[in-house]
């Protein structure tokens, strides 16, 4: 028998729990998503949807009727500013680690408790904690977009820390150690080694440099693209990585003759022609060059074993700390994107990027000479 009150109704069910029903504001005779052990428990909750209607701040049940899977899939097909790595990167980790569990999880559906036990099944299969905290910040980042679109109230991702992953630090080289690399691996990747090292270019924006991208004198090296390769094999030429990436870098004098050489030997000659390429011609792949560069063994013998070639970009931003930069001037030359950094890049000069490879060309140059010296006195005994 349902219960009068001043607003909605309560009906005993045969089971012997409550049943709660409600007017929506928009006409609609609505249940409760679930049944009360007891009549004050669905009195309070016909309560606190009237106050929400009152204030509101009613929210329809039925628009989080939505499969999460397809809400993914439609949240990365609406945003058309993502780089085409990031989309790449985005794909994977929902077909990888969300779609397995939760595709077709309503998104009502979705509870703190349902997103606890989702990732600590991920972490229970052994999915590494970089990954973990990519397929979680992918996640909480998707619904986040939902409570903006009103389909659900609130976010369920909330496990405190589980977005975050703190990478352990990075190996710095020497300038001697760089210079060893840079002699072990073939010749048609040591200017590449040496450019990466000390005008702090990441792998991408190397792989899509151009001659035109470089001064005739190759004083300086504009980065105006960045070559990424895309999960299914393909190569696709992009801008920067953020609009500080497109950039002016001086050259340290000290290793410009290395890189003139290799545009002598290795580079055709037509403005548009790549700087670096594979033996074939072919632009650079990520995937390929550890291999083709022989960089696990190369880094070995240079004491180095198991550094990454973007631990050369790390190298080249400690080095240029080292000579006395102000972080403006480094955030300049690393091509930063932040927000705060970008504040800061009005700051910086084309001066004083000249000054910081010119200290780096001496202690490169004052590296070369001591090696050079040991290998005379060594000959001599």
């Amino acid at each position: 028998m349902a219960s009068k009150r001043r607003f909605g109704r309560i009906r005993k069910l045969p089971s012997g729990r409550y049943q709660a029903r409600y007017p929506g504001p928009d006409g609609i005779d609505r249940p409760a998503p679930h049944t009360f052990a007891r009549k004050t428990d669905a009195d309070r909750w016909l309560t606190a949807v009237e106050a929400d209607i009152l204030k509101g701040t009613w929210h329809d049940p039925n628009r989080g009727r939505v499969a999460l899977g397809e809400y993914v899939t439609t949240w990365i097909d609406h945003r058309p500013n993502l780089r085409p790595r990031t989309v790449d990167l985005y794909r994977w980790l929902s077909r990888k680690y969300i779609e397995p569990t939760l595709s077709a999880v309503l998104l009502s559906d979705l509870t703190p408790g349902r997103v606890r036990a989702w990732y600590a099944e991920l972490v229970a299969a052994g999915a590494t904690a970089t990954m973990t905290a990519k397929a979680y910040r992918l996640l909480h980042a998707v619904l986040s977009t939902a409570v903006d679109d009103e389909l659900i109230r609130r976010n369920p991702c909330r496990i405190k820390g589980a977005g975050e992953h703190h990478t352990p630090e990075r190996p710095v080289a020497t300038i001697a150690q760089v210079l060893d690399i840079a002699s072990r691996v073939p010749a048609r990747f040591r200017a590449l080694v040496l450019l990466a090292a000390f005008t702090s270019l990441r792998y991408g924006e190397l792989a899509a440099l151009r001659r035109s991208d470089l001064d005739p004198r190759c004083q300086t090296v504009t980065v105006r693209a960045t070559l990424v390769e895309m999960s299914d094999g393909r190569m696709i030429f992009g801008p920067p990585k953020s609009a500080a990436g497109r950039r002016a870098v001086t050259i340290p004098a000290a290793i410009r003759p290395d890189l003139r050489r290799h545009l002598r030997d290795f580079t055709a000659d037509d403005a548009d022609a790549l700087v670096f390429t594979g033996a074939k011609g072919a632009a650079l792949r990520r995937s390929n060059f550890q291999k083709a560069a022989g960089w696990s063994a190369s880094v070995a013998a240079a004491g180095l074993p198991g550094f990454h070639f973007h631990d050369l970009r790390h190298t080249g931003n400690t080095l240029a700390a080292g000579t006395g930069a102000s972080l403006a001037d480094l955030m300049a030359r690393m091509g930063h994107g932040s927000t705060r950094a970008a504040m800061i890049y009005q700051h910086a000069t084309a001066e004083r990027d000249k000054s910081i490879a010119g200290a780096l060309s001496a202690s490169i140059a004052k590296e070369r000479d001591r090696a050079r010296s040991g290998h005379v006195r060594k000959g001599k005994g």
